[in-house]
């Protein structure tokens, strides 16, 4: 399909050369990668200025929508990560990003603390997608509402639906008064948010098997233990062939007690009849140490998800371990491996997401962002490089999420 990409004049950069660029328009999607306060020579502006920060961040998400034929009112998701060592209260950085946006943008929005950045002094990045019409106009949208549903300032919608496209924002464990329920109990937290998640797809007349890709940001520390007990309680949900998956560890939540947050993406025909899908799960591919009923890749009309690419092997445990070039290489070979299944190549992926393990420093970045990008031929997808301390597994040291679009599959 055909690609529009964006770099405004004088945009922030990163101080090495990448394929990528900062935003990606096809068809009705436009996918804007990372954005943060960086100049660009790649030094960070204001550094640990938090709310000057997002201001920034959100202006130079504008440019790129600008450069793309949108504006922030064509806005469906946000994607925020913050550094957040407990102190802050998250809803007040929800208010710095809402003070950001007009009043009628109303995306869905995720988000996720962390104890740092890829840069140091950078203290958030934000990512995100919206939608228009390929002859400029707006589409309309439809929101989701339910008291059930995790509380969000009025400027955030906790659902919405664009065309095909059903975005639903992270959800919290909260209860009849939307008060966090279930303290420190990953596993009754899980279903409650799976519960929550279900009323917001039947308000569009969606329901769990809709559902094409599927966050999971969770307490842990990188261990089977953290990973598995919440894992199958979240999977219980999904028929097989399920969506793409990916699973990331926190330190913490914002919120004392909070251990889970999930968000999901679904589609449904906007006659309101389930799309069809086609997934693939390639024969030299990876696997979980616990059966899951999720696919590496599935196709559904002109999108593309796959889950979050590893270095393991069929036993769940981690090639190359602690090797993080060696593991991004791997990674990137199985993303070209479930697109190829699909009929697609690196050429057709818009965005990618990639969470790696290490700490605030421009060189651990570099390490896995240059070999990225190797695989791309230039203009390549919008990025975003997230560090945190330790991933699903032992070992395993990168995990990366890839999006892309290609024509509907012909029907026979």
């Amino acid at each position: 399909m055909e690609k529009q990409h964006a770099w405004p004049e004088d945009h922030w950069s990163w101080p090495v050369h990448v394929s990528h660029k900062h935003g990606v328009r096809c068809g009705q999607m436009i996918w804007v990668g990372g954005q943060v306060d960086i100049t660009s020579k790649g030094e960070v502006n204001n550094p640990d200025d938090l709310p000057v920060q997002v201001g920034n961040s959100m202006r130079n998400f504008e440019r790129v929508l600008q450069e793309l034929g949108c504006e922030l009112t064509d806005l469906v998701k946000l994607l925020c990560f913050y550094v957040n060592d407990g102190s802050l209260d998250e809803r007040e950085f929800l208010a710095m990003v809402a003070k950001a946006l007009p009043a009628d943008a109303r995306p869905a929005i995720t988000a996720v603390p962390i104890p740092y950045l890829a840069y140091p002094g950078m203290i958030v990045e934000i990512e995100g997608y919206a939608m228009k019409a390929a002859d400029g106009a707006s589409l309309p949208r439809a929101f989701a509402e339910a008291p059930e549903l995790s509380p969000l300032p009025a400027t955030f919608a906790k659902a919405l639906r664009c065309g095909k496209m059903i975005f639903v924002s992270a959800q919290t464990p909260v209860g009849d008064k939307s008060e966090l329920v279930h303290k420190g109990d990953i596993v009754a937290q899980t279903k409650q948010v799976m519960r929550q998640i279900g009323i917001a797809l039947k308000d569009f007349g969606a329901d769990f098997d809709d559902v094409v890709k599927l966050n999971r940001w969770y307490v842990g520390s990188g261990t089977v233990e953290d990973f598995e007990p919440a894992a199958l309680a979240c999977a219980a949900h999904f028929n097989e062939p399920g969506p793409a998956a990916t699973g990331i560890p926190l330190p913490r939540h914002a919120q004392n007690g909070q251990q889970i947050k999930i968000e999901v993406v679904a589609m449904l025909g906007e006659d309101g009849s389930r799309l069809p899908r086609r997934h693939v799960w390639p024969e030299s591919l990876w696997d979980w140490t616990t059966h899951l009923p999720y696919k590496h890749g599935l196709k559904c009309h002109d999108m593309i998800f796959l889950g979050g690419q590893v270095s393991l092997d069929k036993q769940g445990k981690a090639v190359e371990p602690g090797n993080l070039k060696a593991q991004t290489r791997q990674a990137m070979v199985h993303i070209g491996t479930i697109l190829k299944e699909l009929g697609a190549d690196y050429a057709d992926v818009c965005k990618i997401t990639t969470m790696y393990e290490g700490k605030s420093s421009y060189d651990v970045l570099h390490d896995n962002l240059l070999i990225r990008s190797s695989f791309f031929e230039e203009p390549g997808p919008a990025t975003t490089g997230i560090p945190l301390p330790a991933l699903a597994y032992p070992s395993m040291v990168i995990e990366i999420d890839a999006f892309a679009m290609t024509e509907p599959d012909r029907t026979s």
